[in-house]
């Protein structure tokens, strides 16, 4: 069975704040994503083509926090982080830190495929990415009138939603294609207000993301700071890998109760080496979809829609 899931991080307007028309807006984006995703898996593409070709489309939509549309640093900059990895080899590429690289994935698909190294940061991963002849912009390119906007609510100390996303949204996609082989790619803006050349979990292999056939392929989204200490991604896989249980059940471990514990809010999507797709959150809602080969596709907000 082959299958696609993506998220558009966690962290939702509460139900009381969210029109109809915005929900309607964010479900015609988390839907474009997903069928592209899963359109090119339909046609026999790899799970790693899949993924990045979902997460490249939620980076172009301004709603999510990832590419244009991604939230302001302190000082009113875009700093973009990214990461893919491949479950057949256990290959990965990442990127932290960049200002004018459209579609972030591109770059750190670029890391993977065409470079020795796993991660590259700021000037060096801009660098490399000119080498490769990837798309750069102006980093106003990024910015948006909401974005902004909340950046100004944040540094005058005003930390209510006031009809805005709360500042847990990330993207990613994990997939499973027709010849078994499972990936996972996300990307982020990071946190509002982020200060310092400020890293969260997604670009860091095991923290925001990870792959592996023989187990799970796992993207998160959440408060990076905890997802980075608890290491969610790979502890995710080595519960399905050394502990013998359910892809759900491990997730569940990891999000509700450990991740929780300590303080930690938002979630993931998984998937297993059947292509069975899982999700945990412990945010009020995660925006999300799924879809596969046995005719199911989804797309929700919340827990019940």
């Amino acid at each position: 069975m082959h299958s696609i899931a993506i998220h558009g991080g966690a962290g939702t307007l509460p139900r009381a704040e969210m029109t109809p028309d915005r929900e309607a807006a964010y479900r015609t984006g988390l839907e474009a994503a997903l069928d592209a995703g899963y359109a090119v898996l339909d046609r026999g593409g790899s799970s790693v083509h899949a993924v990045a070709t979902a997460v490249r489309i939620l980076e172009d939509d301004p709603l999510f926090n990832a590419g244009r549309g991604a939230v302001l640093t302190h000082e009113a900059t875009v700093e973009l982080d990214a990461s893919i990895m491949d479950g057949e080899h256990l290959a990965a590429g990442a990127i932290a830190g960049v200002w004018h690289v459209r579609n972030p994935i591109e770059l750190a698909r670029a890391v993977m495929e065409h470079s020795p190294h796993v991660m590259l940061i700021g000037a060096g991963a801009e660098e490399f990415a000119l080498a490769r002849g990837l798309t750069l912009v102006p980093n106003d390119y990024f910015k948006t009138e909401t974005r902004k906007a909340q950046l100004r609510r944040v540094l005058v100390g005003d930390t209510r939603p006031a009809n805005e996303l709360s500042a847990l949204g990330t993207v990613g996609a994990v997939a499973r294609d027709r010849a078994g082989n499972l990936a996972a790619a996300t990307s982020t803006g990071g946190m509002t207000a982020k200060r310092y050349g400020r890293v969260g979990d997604t670009p860091i292999v095991g923290a925001g993301t990870y792959a592996d056939n023989k187990y799970c392929a796992v993207s998160a989204t959440g408060h990076g700071e905890y997802f980075i200490r608890v290491a969610v991604a790979h502890d995710i896989c080595a519960r399905v890998a050394y502990g013998g249980i359910s892809l759900a059940a491990a997730a569940d471990a990891v999000v509700m109760d450990r991740l929780a514990k300590m303080g930690g809010e938002g979630g993931i999507i998984a998937i297993d080496a059947a292509g069975q797709v899982v999700t945990s959150f412990n945010s009020e809602g995660m925006f999300r979809g799924a879809c596969s080969s046995d005719g199911k596709r989804e797309v929700a907000i919340y827990r019940d829609r």
